[in-house]
C-alpha cells in the first residue's frame, strides 16, 4: 500500500516537469527522471504470482494456510479416484487370467474324459478274446473295425501280441493304429506328471 502512494506522490510531482518536457516540441525530458520513473512503475507493477506466493506464512492462521492446504481434498479424492481406476483395470487383468485358465481346466479335462472314453471302449472280456486269436486272424477283424477301437484293443494287448498283429496288417493301415497308440501313450504319461 505505501508503494502505491509513493509512486503516486512522486507521479504527481514529476507530472509538471514532464509535461514540459514530453519530447512534443519542448525541451528534452531528463533521462534520469526516466529512468528513475520507469524502475519506478516496474517494481510497483503488478508481479506474476510464484509458489512462494502460496506457501503459507503462518500455520496458526486458517486463512493463510496456501493453495495446497486448499486443495488437500481434492487432491487425496483425486489421487483415490485414479488408484481406484488402477485396481479395477487389474481386477480385469486377473479376471482375464481366470477365464482364460478355466478355459485351459475345461479343455484339459475333455481330453482326460476322451482318454477315459478310449480306454474303456477296449473291455477286458473283448481284450482277452484277441489276445487268444492267431495274429492274422486278429488283424482281419481289427482292420476293419474303428480306428480308435481297434488301437485301444492293441494297447491292452500285450506287446508280443500287438506287435505280431501290426505286422499282419496293411502298411498304412498298421502305421495309423501304432500312431493312435503312441497318441495314447503320451497322454497316459502326461496324466502322470
Amino acid at each position: 500500500m505505501s508503494r502505491i502512494l509513493v509512486t503516486a506522490l512522486l507521479l504527481a510531482l514529476a507530472g509538471p516537469a514532464l509535461a514540459a518536457g514530453d519530447g512534443h516540441g519542448g525541451a528534452a525530458s531528463d533521462p534520469a527522471k526516466d529512468a528513475a520513473l520507469r524502475a519506478i512503475a516496474a517494481r510497483d507493477a503488478p508481479k506474476e504470482p510464484t509458489a512462494q506466493d502460496f506457501v503459507a506464512k503462518d500455520v496458526k492462521d486458517p486463512g493463510r494456510t496456501g493453495y495446497c492446504a486448499t486443495i488437500a481434498d481434492a487432491a487425496a479424492d483425486a489421487r483415490f479416484a485414479w488408484q481406484k481406476e488402477q485396481l479395477a483395470a487389474l481386477e480385469k487383468q486377473v479376471e482375464e487370467r481366470i477365464r482364460r485358465l478355466e478355459e485351459k481346466r475345461a479343455e484339459y479335462e475333455a481330453v482326460v474324459q476322451r482318454r477315459k472314453e478310449f480306454l474303456a471302449k477296449a473291455d477286458e472280456s473283448v481284450v482277452a478274446v484277441y489276445a487268444k486269436m492267431k495274429a492274422d486272424a486278429a488283424a482281419l477283424q481289427l482292420a476293419n473295425m474303428p480306428e480308435d477301437n481297434a488301437a485301444a484293443i492293441l494297447v491292452k494287448l500285450n506287446a508280443r501280441a500287438a506287435s505280431a498283429v501290426l505286422a499282419e496288417m496293411e502298411a498304412s493301415r498298421a502305421a495309423a493304429l501304432a500312431r493312435r497308440m503312441a497318441e495314447a501313450g503320451r497322454r497316459k504319461d502326461n496324466e502322470r506328471s
